[in-house]
């Protein structure tokens, strides 16, 4: 009789992918936002507004994050 360890799955909605989303939408707005909805509305609404300001993109992008 084996005693195997299954390895840990790292789900997508796991605390520390959100941690890694965040920090990527601080850095690129939109990469943040793709990874967690896709090319979506969102996506496109906040690559609008990274054009306009940066930090109206990245507080869009955190809110997105967050808001699940």
């Amino acid at each position: 009789m084996s005693n195997q360890v299954s390895p840990v799955s790292h789900d997508a909605k796991s605390p520390s992918a959100d941690i890694v989303r965040i920090l990527l939408a601080i850095l690129l707005p939109p990469v943040g936002v793709f990874l967690q909805v896709g090319f979506g509305m969102h996506f496109w609404l906040n690559i609008l507004l990274t054009i306009l300001g940066y930090v109206p993109g990245i507080i869009h992008a955190v809110w997105v994050i967050v808001r699940k």
